[in-house]
Parts: C-alpha cells; sequence; structure tokens
C-alpha cells in the first residue's frame, strides 16, 4: 500500500479486515471460536466444511489479525485475537437486523416464530442467579460446556433434551442459552420446553457476550 496518502492507507487497512469478515461460514468460525480455543478440524466438523476449506478460511482470517494461533502439541489451535472481534461482528448483526429485509424476514419467520416473548437480557439472569430464582440451561455440545459455561447451568444438549425432560425442575423458571443471540439451539429448545408446559425464557445472547461482558463463568476442563 502507499504511504503517499495516510488516511487511505489506513482505511485500506480497515477494508482488509473488513473482507475478513464477509463470509458466512468465516463469521459462523468466529461464533465457534469466541467460546474457547478450537483446532482445524474440531471448527471444520461443527461447521459442515471440509477440513481444507476451514483452513483457507482460518489463514485469511489470521493474516487480517481477526485470529491467533498456537501450536498444541502436534495440533494448531485458533482463537480469537482480541475481544474487539466479537464487538465487530456484533456491530454487523445491529447493522443488518435494522437495514436488510431479508435478515428481518428470516428473524420474524423463523427465530420469532419460535420465541416471541422478549429474552431475559444478562444483568437480569445475573441477578435472578444470585437469588437462585432460575435453573440455566446450557443447550450446547458437552465439549462447548466444558471448554466454559455460565454459573450452575446444568448442560443438556438439544439432541438429547426430548429424552431428558425429567433432569429438568418443572417448577422453576427455565433460562436457556447456546453460542449466540442466534444460536438455533436455544430456539429450538425454548419452544419445545414450552410445549412441554415449562415456564423457559431465552438469554438475549450466548456465552461469548457474558463472557466477553466479564461475568463469572465456569470450566470443567480444557478443549
Amino acid at each position: 500500500m502507499s504511504s503517499g496518502n495516510p488516511k487511505r492507507t489506513v482505511l485500506a487497512g480497515f477494508a482488509e479486515v473488513a473482507k475478513a469478515f464477509a463470509h458466512g461460514c468465516r463469521l459462523e468460525i468466529l461464533e465457534q471460536l469466541a467460546q474457547g480455543e478450537r483446532g482445524v478440524e474440531a471448527l471444520a466438523e461443527r461447521v459442515g466444511l471440509s477440513v481444507a476449506n476451514a483452513s483457507q478460511h482460518l489463514r485469511l482470517m489470521r493474516a487480517a489479525g481477526l485470529l491467533t494461533s498456537r501450536r498444541d502439541g502436534k495440533s494448531i489451535l485458533y482463537g480469537l485475537s482480541d475481544p474487539a472481534v466479537l464487538d465487530a461482528f456484533a456491530a454487523i448483526r445491529k447493522v443488518a437486523e435494522r437495514n436488510s429485509s431479508q435478515v428481518r424476514d428470516v428473524v420474524a419467520n423463523y427465530f420469532q416464530a419460535r420465541d416471541s416473548l422478549d429474552a431475559v437480557s444478562r444483568g437480569e439472569l445475573s441477578r435472578r442467579l444470585k437469588d437462585d430464582l432460575v435453573t440455566v440451561l446450557d443447550v450446547r455440545p458437552p465439549d462447548e460446556y466444558g471448554a466454559g459455561h455460565l454459573p450452575k447451568a446444568v448442560n443438556i444438549p438439544l439432541r438429547e433434551l426430548e429424552r431428558r425432560l425429567r433432569e429438568i425442575p418443572k417448577e422453576r423458571e427455565i433460562v436457556a442459552y447456546c453460542r449466540g443471540p442466534y444460536c438455533v439451539l436455544a430456539f429450538e429448545a425454548v419452544a419445545l420446553l414450552r410445549h412441554r408446559g415449562f415456564r423457559v425464557r431465552r438469554l438475549e445472547d450466548g456465552f461469548p457476550e457474558w463472557k466477553a461482558a466479564g461475568l463469572p463463568i465456569e470450566a470443567n476442563r480444557a478443549v
């Protein structure tokens, strides 16, 4: 890049970073990495990509400064380079929610159809946890729960929820969460539990945002 015009040089740098966000699969990878470090094979499986394709996306995002990587034995683990990456992701989401008819249509026809009630804010859930007024339900896969979860959260992955309903106290309010504000796992869990007669609401976003806000978390093991 030319150094003749400092402003244009900086803006070109901004554009390179912005381009690294410009793919749906990359945003899904960032959602995964917001929960903790992952290797390429695990990311490829979770996002539904080939290892080669996932590696290409990871290299591009790392080159743009969105990711860091480190060697762990024979594996390379990737993680977010900075909490600001998650902030940028959230900003993209807000712009799309306000201005994209495609996004608004999907939100109305899929997400709001499954949960039209107001979600529980992080602040409200934090207070209710301290007063032991709710049961928190983490519907992510066990490896994601093990890497980090909300305090006292019960882990029942969505695919197991139907057959494990007896483990959930019906006399208490349930707050379900997963990976973020549009993670389908929590929406599907809320719809299923309400159909079964539970008092259940959804956390306004997910574990990454809770962690980024500096709220308490627990972990069972490293990924």
